[in-house]
């Protein structure tokens, strides 16, 4: 039974214990950092690089905060709420839409690199034969929707543009209060680079 363990330690053990304890206690430790009473010294690498990144994040907030992207890029008049692809888009694709939202009310015709296209009311292409929810046939030119007064044009084989060629296409929305007609009509222009 040498292994056991006595539990009222003997005086010898608790000499040796406070010994140990004060020996500790009067040798230095190397990694305590020396007091020296007065103020520590700033690291000056340490300054350096905390002022070059507060830097840095005062220039991305300002840059958030005064950046302006997509349409509000451009001064859209008030009869047009949104175009697609976006004034001046750089990487627009071969078959993309081209889409512009009207204000209410509103109807127009779509001019495409000096091309005026045919534009179909979506609301005629509908008769008492087709059921709510039925698929109709579209015809491949400029469809307006009077609910949403938006014109879409998708490039297709069918279409007068089968597709946009790389390079610099114009737009030019002719648009007019439905119930004063095109006599009354307004035009807004933009252009697109092609991929």
């Amino acid at each position: 039974m040498a292994d056991t363990i006595d539990p009222i330690p003997s005086p010898e053990s608790a000499e040796q214990a406070t010994a140990v304890v004060a020996d500790d206690a009067s040798t230095p430790s190397n990694d305590r950092a020396p007091t020296t009473g007065g103020r520590r010294r700033i690291d000056r690498g340490l300054l350096i690089v905390s002022a070059v990144i507060a830097l840095g994040l005062v220039l991305v907030a300002r840059g958030l905060l005064i950046g302006v992207t997509g349409d509000d890029r451009v001064d859209l008049p008030a009869t047009v709420e949104s175009v697609v692809p976006v004034p001046d888009a750089e990487q627009a694709l071969a078959q993309t839409n081209v889409f512009v939202d009207l204000a209410p009310g509103y109807t127009g015709v779509l001019i495409v690199d000096g091309v005026e296209l045919d534009t179909v009311d979506l609301s005629s292409l509908q008769d008492s034969l087709t059921d709510p929810g039925e698929q109709i046939s579209v015809p491949p030119v400029t469809v307006f929707e009077p609910g949403n007064s938006t014109l879409t044009f998708t490039p297709s084989a069918a279409a007068e543009i089968e597709r946009f060629e790389p390079g610099i296409h114009r737009v030019t929305v002719v648009h007019w209060p439905i119930a004063e007609g095109r006599e009354r009509a307004r035009s807004f222009t933009w252009q697109f680079n092609v991929v």
